[in-house]
């Protein structure tokens, strides 16, 4: 962080706030829409970055790109009972609404409102680089969420798209995927595999180019 410019930090500090705080929200809003009043008596049915943002999972957000808000409690029973899709449904939210806000940021580009600025001086970041940045963060966000391994939300859609037989298999595993996942991010470079690269970096750009129209 300390070779990143003041515009860059600042951009990226007011996109993590807005982005983790409507993907925590959007986890939170889905469940009450299923009977789940769990997120709503634990006080993160709102948009207060407060209530969502973890002080050091946003701080290695900033530091390594690898980051994480607190988690949005849910009673999984409950929401069953009202959808069979209901849990995958939750977990979904979180990393759509990324993917959304993302669109919308885009379109102020794609209409030339705001021009398209990959340079920056000075303090503050211009409104075209800051919606570059923007962008380029809630679809990494998307994509990184959607990986299908605990804790990450793509881990219930896979969960969801198992037949009955599997679950117990997935079960046992789920409780490793904390420590894979942190193996790939931090290990993976180091004995030659650039996770980001392979599975995040090559659609994060493709993703993030056919946005802005570049």
């Amino acid at each position: 962080m300390m070779n990143v410019n003041p515009a860059t930090l600042i951009a990226r500090i007011v996109t993590l706030i807005i982005a983790f705080s409507v993907h925590e929200f959007s986890h939170a809003f889905v469940a009450n829409h299923f009977g789940d009043d769990t997120p709503k008596r634990n006080g993160r049915l709102t948009l207060n970055p407060l209530r969502h943002l973890d002080p050091f999972g946003s701080l290695m957000l900033l530091l390594t790109g690898f980051g994480w808000a607190k988690p949005v409690p849910i009673n999984p029973y409950v929401i069953r009972q009202n959808n069979k899709a209901g849990v995958m449904l939750v977990s979904i939210a979180g990393p759509f609404s990324n993917l959304l806000l993302a669109l919308l940021a885009a379109i102020p580009l794609r209409l030339a409102l705001v021009p398209t600025t990959f340079q920056v001086s000075g303090v503050l970041p211009t409104p075209g680089y800051f919606l570059v940045e923007f962008i380029y963060t809630n679809v990494a966000l998307f994509l990184f969420n959607m990986l299908p391994l605990a804790p990450l939300d793509g881990e219930k859609v896979l969960e969801y798209l198992f037949p009955k037989s599997w679950q117990g298999a997935l079960q046992a595993f789920r409780q490793y995927g904390p420590y894979l996942l942190l193996a790939l991010v931090f290990l993976g470079p180091r004995v030659g595999f650039d996770f980001f690269g392979v599975i995040i970096r090559r659609p994060l750009m493709a993703i993030t180019r056919f946005l802005i129209g570049t």
